[in-house]
């Protein structure tokens, strides 16, 4: 399998997408490794990217929208952006006659059900019912569009010219979520904080640039198949996710780690107003301890937590005011302040029992 320093034959790369979240560092890093790349968008996101890369325009919406790929081949398309399973078909329409490979980008939420600890690829019988082939994203849910999507991508492209890759959640400079970067940005602001369940508790992501460094690699490896894609390697822990952000500031944080069902019973959401985090039982006991031994062996690496973390807040500090005044997740301040004093106030009348 390819590593960084294998020697690679050039590729020809059509990228639908690459200029949202996870684009831009994947072509930065296919043209360092000296391929031909290729980017296919609407030419709305960030357009003044990558001057020097050819780009066709086209709306996968609109009627003729992928004309502009008509005619060309190239070895390898990856497509980032799928939301719907009929955009994988409308490209094969177009290109599966003239590439040599399709990698689809889906996610881990094609499994359903997480209870089981270690759920590899193989774990075929978890994964959700596909949804209907003209799906909405209204009409069924991500996970379901997702595995539609990939049925699809075997069928139109055929197995043996099929790539896919389950990431986990997606993080570090450029996510426009803060799915992730909530923790950070909080630890950065300093006092006590309301930390979710306990230290023990896993968690799991991946940086988006270990994520399409990855993906490429596997186009130069000629690799098939599916790839559970999240990290970190051995495991993370909320405690250590929490210090280790903490130890890239210079905060005067305190973390006060606040019950699971304490926090349930305050209809608080893990995962949006906690991200990240989700309790470690029931369906969820494997949420964050998947198998990703396959993707290892192929070549995922990881980089440190605390590059993903210093890297995060850089490119929060650099958003507008109003930008960061408004993040998209976590708990609002206000919100935070008033659980910690009713978990404080529940506390101590346990003291005042014993």
């Amino acid at each position: 399998m390819a590593t960084v320093d294998t020697p690679i034959k050039p590729l020809r790369i059509l990228i639908l997408g690459g200029t949202g979240f996870i684009g831009p560092h994947q072509v930065e890093y296919a043209l360092s490794r000296g391929h031909t790349v290729t980017l296919f968008n609407r030419g709305v996101t960030n357009p003044k990217l990558f001057p020097n890369v050819e780009k066709l325009i086209g709306d996968r919406n609109a009627p003729g929208g992928y004309k502009a790929l008509e005619g060309r081949t190239w070895d390898v398309v990856i497509d980032n952006p799928v939301q719907v399973p009929r955009w994988v078909r409308e490209a094969g329409a177009v290109l599966a006659p003239n590439v040599g490979k399709y990698v689809f980008v889906s996610t881990l939420s094609t499994y359903k059900n997480r209870g089981k600890i270690g759920i590899s690829e193989a774990d075929v019988d978890l994964l959700n019912t596909p949804s209907a082939p003209d799906a909405t994203e209204q009409s069924a849910t991500y996970g379901e569009r997702k595995v539609r999507g990939e049925m699809d991508a075997k069928t139109t492209f055929g197995e043996n010219k099929t790539l896919i890759v389950r990431p986990g959640l997606i993080v570090g400079p450029g996510d426009l979520t803060d799915r992730f970067s909530y923790w950070p940005i909080r630890v950065e602001q300093g006092g006590e904080m309301l930390a979710a369940g306990t230290p023990d508790d896993p968690v799991a992501f991946i940086d988006q640039r270990d994520l399409t460094e990855f993906i490429v690699r596997l186009c130069e490896a000629d690799a098939t198949g599916t790839y559970n894609a999240v990290g970190p390697k051995h495991g993370l822990t909320m405690s250590e996710m929490l210090y280790g952000c903490k130890a890239v500031t210079t905060s005067d944080t305190r973390f006060t780690w606040v019950d699971a069902d304490f926090l349930l019973e305050r209809k608080l959401r893990p995962y949006a107003d906690l991200p990240v985090w989700m309790p470690p039982r029931g369906n969820s006991a494997g949420w964050a301890r998947m198998d990703i031994s396959k993707a290892v062996a192929a070549g995922l690496t990881f980089r440190p937590l605390a590059e993903t973390a210093r890297d995060t807040l850089t490119y929060f500090h650099q958003q507008t005011p109003e930008r960061q005044a408004q993040l998209k997740a976590g708990l609002p301040p206000e919100k935070e302040q008033q659980v910690l004093a009713e978990w404080r106030a529940k506390q101590s009348g346990k003291s005042g029992l014993e």
